[in-house]
């Protein structure tokens, strides 16, 4: 494993104090997870399979949660080291503005996107709601919901 590298790395070299405290911040950094939530974006959309939800539109509510490795930006207190929450808006934008008829291709290029421009990003949980579906009764809202992780390997 990648811990029993360094260790053996580290029990062969002779050195000072300094060398040990920088080698434990940077094994500190890559350990320490956290969650980051984007919660109740609220966006006006055209997804749906009848041609009148393509025309006239829907509100819709989505919901992001991450997993990510937060020891860098815990000790650098920069932006640049942790997963900037306009970013993430910024995809669910983009994603939610691009007409799909299934809310689920919708949840699955939203997790895409996520994973593959935030390394960092170990798990990513997406859901997205549609207010007062047509669905010929009174519904408050139907949703898909649905998690991805990053392959390991």
């Amino acid at each position: 494993s990648n811990m029993k590298k360094i260790l053996t790395k580290i029990s062969k070299k002779k050195k000072g104090w300094k060398y040990y405290w920088r080698l434990f911040f940077i094994f500190a950094q890559s350990i320490v997870m956290g969650v980051i939530r984007v919660k109740n974006i609220k966006l006006y959309a055209n997804h749906g399979c009848m041609v009148e939800e393509g025309k006239i539109g829907s509100e819709y509510i989505v919901n992001v949660k991450l997993k990510t490795v937060l020891g860098a930006s815990v000790l650098s207190d920069n932006l640049k080291d942790t997963v900037d929450y306009v970013a993430i808006y910024n995809i669910v934008k983009a994603e939610m503005s691009v007409r799909a008829k299934l809310l689920e291709v919708v949840v699955h290029k939203i997790i895409d996107r996520v994973l593959e421009e935030h390394p960092t990003v170990q798990m990513v949980r997406v859901r997205v709601a549609k207010k007062n579906p047509p669905i010929g009764g009174e519904v408050e809202e139907v949703s898909v919901e649905r998690k991805g992780k990053r392959k390991k390997g």
